[in-house]
């Protein structure tokens, strides 16, 4: 990695090597059991999904004392900051307590006020993950080689302005997690909710009647004959950056739907294929997997709509059934695992739409369906202002690492008192 960038006259570049000291990991045999499961935590590629979070606590495996002995592991102390060289390229955290590596990761320890700050190290590697992901080499599983960890360089300030850096990032890292923690919780109360009102277990006030049982097709409208039906076969030569809007599988979220990706046809191309259009309020299920049956209600969008053809086109008959309750009904897992239990195929699993429609849906009278939704609605609000503020913290947090890790917005450093 080539030193870039222009840095206040009284920060330092080094040599990562020489402000830290470096160590690896190894794997002890696996052919000796009494070298694992000793307690000594041990960071492999198991524990990709637990980096990037700052601290990790918990591994995947555990080696014991005779592991370290016999291998090329040590033991890392506390603080140790870690980065992956292989699968998960960059990814990197914090040993919240002694701990061992994988020969896949590098580690470097931060001993004292004299040289890097371990927390200012790891947000910086946070910061230049995407050069590291541009280092990794190779054809099947891409890797960092040991002599580019070397020749890295870092550009720092003194210890203490580090520290006071490290600090202001940490509100903002207390921030993200308070939110993240807010979301978890809201989504297990709404995922309980459903368990109990989607399934009749939990009434509402004032409802007392029998839910009856219908085959999923039979909800769609019968004054339309496309309210039950696929989208159209949309293949590359047709695709356009404007025109009609395609809805396409990655659209449908679980639930929601998702609106970054867009694709188009010409008008040309639409008359010629006889698509047929989409509209706002018409549920999409779509039938591939993962999960195949998820499921969106079409928002209003500002462009003449189709969609593709692994996506079954649902209309509901309104005299019978809300259609936000229904895709509650359509987007909880217990519907989900029927689905996939349903789907085929040698290459891509999905389901037959006509399979799909003769999936079993249990409702309420419409009034009851309304009142449901309704509150399971007003959870998911929640859900989606703070899933919208956690992506905010997000972007503040790395706008703020890019100042702050380059000097170009400095951090006062409170002067000692006499």
């Amino acid at each position: 990695m080539k030193y870039r960038g222009q840095y206040p006259k009284d920060w330092n570049v080094s040599l990562l090597d020489d402000v830290t000291s470096r160590a690896s990991g190894h794997t002890p045999n696996k052919n000796h059991p009494e070298y694992w499961n000793g307690g000594i935590k041990w960071v492999s590629l198991a524990d990709s999904p637990k980096l990037d979070t700052g601290l990790i606590a918990q591994t995947d495996k555990e080696i014991s004392r005779d592991g370290l002995k016999h291998s090329s592991a040590v033991l890392l102390p506390k603080g140790t900051v870690i980065i992956s060289r292989d699968a998960g390229v960059g990814k990197s955290a914090v040993l919240a307590e002694e701990m061992a590596v994988s020969q896949h990761f590098i580690a470097w320890k931060c001993d004292g006020p004299n040289q890097l700050h371990n927390w200012f190290l790891y947000n910086w590697l946070q910061l230049n993950k995407p050069e590291f992901e541009r280092q990794a080499i190779g054809s099947t599983i891409k890797t960092i080689g040991l002599p580019f960890f070397k020749r890295i360089k870092i550009a720092h300030p003194t210890y203490e302005e580090q520290r006071r850096i490290a600090e202001i990032l940490s509100t903002w890292d207390q921030a993200i997690e308070t939110t993240e923690k807010l979301i978890a919780n809201a989504e297990a109360q709404k995922k309980a909710l459903m368990q109990q009102l989607l399934t009749g277990k939990k009434r509402l006030p004032g409802f007392r009647g029998k839910w009856a049982t219908y085959a999923l097709k039979s909800l769609s409208s019968q004054s339309n004959k496309n309210s039950f039906i696929d989208g159209d076969w949309i293949e590359s030569p047709h695709i356009k950056d404007k025109g009609i809007r395609l809805i396409q599988t990655g659209n449908i979220g679980v639930g929601h739907f998702k609106n970054e990706t867009k694709k188009y046809i010409s008008q040309e191309s639409f008359e010629e294929l006889k698509c047929k259009e989409v509209f706002p309020g018409d549920i999409l299920i779509c039938r591939l997997a993962d999960p195949a049956g998820r499921s969106s209600i079409v928002p209003q969008l500002p462009e003449k709509l189709i969609t593709s053809v692994d996506v079954t086109i649902f209309r509901t008959d309104t005299k019978i059934v809300d259609p936000a309750f229904l895709l509650h009904q359509l987007n909880q897992q217990s519907f989900l695992n029927n689905v996939s239990s349903r789907c085929g195929g040698s290459t891509r699993s999905r389901i037959a739409r006509s399979e799909l429609g003769k999936i079993k849906i249990e409702l309420p009278e419409k009034a009851e369906q309304s009142a449901i939704a309704k509150v399971l609605d007003n959870v998911q609000k929640q859900i989606l202002a703070a899933q919208q503020e956690l992506l905010n913290l997000r972007k503040e947090k790395a706008a703020l690492m890019q100042q702050l890790l380059t000097g170009k917005r400095r951090v006062k450093i409170e002067e000692p008192s006499p």
